[in-house]
């Protein structure tokens, strides 16, 4: 019989142990963005998630504190973008506290609804926000489709991007 781990031992229900096992999941890379007027907000989410086929309705948890909530607090509409394995460093800039994140380096245009959309995605949707749900110092945003590109860009053909250890990762064959 082996002992128990340090992690076995967290104390239970403890975001320690929440965070530990988590790092074990592997996740798939989003970027949610919105915009208010002329001022395009984003983030970097591995907390995507296909919600309903009817009506197609999607998930995604983002932080109160996250400078990007307070217009994802009030938008009708968002993009959420699924990246490719060669965009580990637009998700490590959208991820970054105080980047400029729209900056010269960022690629994209004005979509559907107003929404900002990035270049070189491997997929992309536009989605009405039907509910923010209070979950700690965190909201889960449910959003139905309505546009969207399962193609994506052709710049952005490949393989997903994953999040797995506390890092971006690709797929291995």
């Amino acid at each position: 019989m082996t002992a128990p781990s340090a992690l076995a031992t967290a104390r239970p229900g403890s975001p320690e142990l929440l965070r530990s096992v988590f790092r074990r999941h592997a996740a798939g890379v989003a970027v949610i963005t919105a915009a208010r007027g002329e001022h395009p907000v984003g983030f970097t989410a591995t907390s995507v998630s296909s919600v309903a086929a009817e009506p197609p309705m999607l998930s995604f948890s983002v932080g109160t504190g996250s400078s990007s909530w307070p217009v994802l607090a009030e938008t009708e509409y968002l993009g959420v973008h699924i990246l490719g394995e060669h965009q580990g460093e637009l998700a490590g800039l959208f991820a970054r506290s105080g980047a400029d994140r729209f900056g010269p380096a960022t690629r994209w245009r004005t979509g559907p609804e107003g929404v900002p959309l990035l270049d070189g995605v491997l997929a992309w949707l536009v989605c009405k926000v039907v509910a923010r749900v209070p979950a700690g110092a965190h909201r889960i945003v449910l959003a139905e489709v309505v546009a969207g590109d399962p193609a994506g860009d052709p710049a952005g053909a490949g393989r997903p991007l994953l999040y797995h250890e506390g890092r971006f990762n690709a797929l291995r064959d």
